[in-house]
């Protein structure tokens, strides 16, 4: 259970492709490093919460740019959202149900501890095969398998994220629009709302990920898919994390290019010793 010193892995520092330890129901990897044209401290935060031997959480969030205490409050968020589901499941809730809690108690620690901050939150809640997101902001997730099919995207809580879910702009469109970074829920506010999807079976080699805006700013969804979808997935991490820093240096023309923090946690599911792929 997660209540022993080193049964979870927090990340508030530049890191780069960092296998956390090992999972007997699948393999993480995880990137974060600060905005290549800032020297100030990266304010996207992560952690992975292994659970038991079939469980086990993992979280992004990204302090909001333009608010103080962004990059605190992101930090606060996770570590409170680790404590509370901690507690909750001591107390035998169910995980679904800590979660949850575990999200209202950060937006109140927030509010309360970082006046004025702010920051986006996702997690993954990995269960015996299945997975149920939960997010608030514009971090975002997608599942895919092997092929390249995309099985689930989280919509980002962002005027223009709603406009691409009605089909009133296109994700080229999208990221080049002036309110990009607009986001309309968040930690830190009084009204802040969970979006949660419905569990979804994953399939063996599907590949979860969560990242922070940086990555979706950046690449579109297709690249991301396409240079993650085979081989190791440390390898594919590297790769797509490469490729997102280079176009926030070099802001060719007609490539999306906006520097920012980026972090990246995924999660491939393995495929079972002796069981065709």
């Amino acid at each position: 259970m997660m209540g022993e010193q080193d049964a979870h892995f927090y990340f508030e520092r530049d890191l780069v492709d960092e296998r956390p330890g090992p999972f007997s129901f699948g393999d993480v990897v995880v990137h974060t490093s600060r905005s290549p044209d800032k020297e100030t401290r990266n304010e996207d935060a992560a952690a992975i919460l292994p659970v038991d031997e079939k469980r086990a959480v993992l979280v992004v969030a990204d302090g909001v740019g333009g608010h103080p205490e962004g990059g605190r409050a992101a930090a606060l968020a996770i570590r409170t959202l680790r404590k509370s589901v901690e507690k909750e499941l001591a107390d035998d809730r169910a995980l679904r149900e800590a979660i949850l809690s575990g999200f209202d108690r950060a937006n109140a620690a927030v509010i309360e501890r970082t006046p004025g901050g702010a920051t986006t939150l996702a997690a993954a809640e990995i269960d015996d095969g299945s997975l149920r997101t939960y997010h608030v902001g514009d971090s975002a997730m997608l599942v895919f398998g092997g092929r390249g099919r995309i099985r689930h995207q989280t919509i980002s809580h962002s005027p223009v994220g709603y406009a691409v879910q009605a089909g009133l702009l296109d994700e080229q469109d999208a990221m080049q629009h002036e309110d990009r970074h607009l986001i309309s829920n968040c930690l830190g506010d009084p009204s802040m709302h969970v979006g949660m999807s419905s569990r979804i079976a994953l399939r063996p080699r599907d590949t979860v990920l969560i990242a922070s805006d940086g990555l979706f700013d950046n690449l579109h969804t297709e690249e991301i898919v396409q240079l993650m979808r085979r081989g190791p997935l440390e390898h594919s991490v590297r790769r797509v994390a490469a490729l997102c820093i280079e176009r926030m240096a070099s802001g060719a023309e007609g490539r999306p290019s906006k520097p920012d923090d980026l972090t990246v946690i995924a999660f491939r599911r393995r495929v079972a010793s002796g069981k065709p792929g």
